[in-house]
């Protein structure tokens, strides 16, 4: 698909993009992420398991189920912290947390933690373990690890010993996909839209182009019909990222900008075409004590990057992506001052979130 240029965004990534970045302080920005990763993805507790015990030998604990991937909290948040991790050593090699960041990853993603994760992947009563969330994040981790390697081939081996976890993720949602008649529109894990979006991404940087068909042909079935998605009911309490605009984001990704501009009006009619963010206000975070509550300082940072990319998906003239930036930025403004990590709650996941953002994952698919 063809993304416009977004010159409106050249401002919001200043700090991170600029060919100034490495003087004007994007230490400060992406240190701070990286820092949060750095504290929790060996720290192995509290945690919270999602695990099947198929014997009473199957009572152990989280660093003995899945060595790779214990710590911050749950198995999916220990991914994507791994992810946080590689992205920023890889975009930013000179930066004071990135021998840091490689430690980390060397401790973690070792030949036989890898195995260890497979085997366990592979066990009785767990073909639905992190899916489909868990699983598009491995499949992230994967093309980070891959584009990486490409760059730095003292980093290859990783790539390599990751390979049959990230294939074995793809597998199972391969497997599921056929057999999902209906997707599940919610603002938590489970979500449909937003882990086909990151799968969709992976497909693209391995060049799968079975699976790269098979999301196509579910996102059409799932969400190429929808109407007037009731955006006017979100946020949920306890959500963290959009369901209408999650597909929304996914959509940009399969359809060409003309025919994502018509589905877009059918699907979202009442984007305005004004460069005013009022309607779509951000979410209010009462609790980031609670880890529940907490859910919407991501629902924000996702929503940002959701309608980044639906403007990149956009034709140049249409007058919609001034509203989509405007409400970007909104979210944008009230969500990275939140990424501080003086809550455990938050502080466990939020960096990746914010990362996803500010380095335009979601738009840079090969970078």
């Amino acid at each position: 698909m063809r993304r416009s240029h977004l010159s409106i965004l050249a401002v919001c990534f200043a700090i991170i993009t600029s060919p100034a970045a490495q003087a004007s302080g994007f230490e400060d920005a992406t240190g701070r992420f990286a820092n949060l990763a750095l504290s929790c993805i060996h720290t192995e507790y509290p945690n919270k398991i999602a695990h099947v015990l198929n014997s009473a030998d199957d009572a152990r604990t989280p660093s003995q189920l899945t060595p790779a991937f214990y710590g911050c909290f749950d198995h999916h948040s220990s991914v994507h912290g791994h992810w946080l991790l590689a992205r920023l050593a890889r975009l930013y090699p000179q930066a004071s947390y990135t021998p840091a960041a490689r430690q980390a990853l060397a401790k973690g993603l070792t030949k036989a933690n890898l195995e260890a994760e497979l085997a366990y992947m592979n066990g009785a009563g767990r073909a639905g373990f992190e899916r489909p969330y868990g699983l598009a994040w491995m499949l992230q981790l994967g093309a980070e690890l891959r584009q990486w390697a490409k760059q730095d081939q003292s980093v290859a081996s990783w790539a390599v010993d990751f390979a049959p976890l990230e294939q074995r993720a793809a597998g199972q949602l391969k497997s599921w996909l056929p057999k999902l008649r209906t997707p599940m529109r919610v603002g938590e894990h489970s979500q449909t839209a937003f882990a086909l979006g990151l799968a969709r991404d992976w497909a693209v940087e391995v060049q799968d182009t079975a699976f790269l068909a098979l999301i196509d042909e579910r996102a059409m079935t799932y969400y190429g019909k929808d109407r007037d998605c009731p955006l006017r009911f979100e946020p949920g309490g306890e959500d963290f990222v959009s369901a209408c605009l999650g597909e929304a984001d996914l959509m940009r990704r399969v359809l060409a900008p003309e025919a994502y501009a018509k589905w877009l009006s059918i699907a979202l009619p009442t984007i305005p075409k004004t460069a005013s963010a009022d309607w779509l206000p951000v979410g209010i975070v009462t609790d980031r004590t609670d880890g529940k509550l907490a859910h919407i300082d991501g629902l924000n940072l996702s929503r940002a990057w959701m309608l980044e990319g639906m403007a990149a998906g956009l034709p140049t003239a249409d007058k919609r992506r001034l509203a989509l930036l405007a409400a970007a930025k909104a979210h944008r403004d009230i969500a990275l001052p939140a990424v501080t990590g003086e809550h455990y709650e938050g502080g466990h996941w939020l960096g990746t979130f914010a990362t996803y953002l500010v380095t335009q994952r979601g738009l840079k698919v090969g970078d």
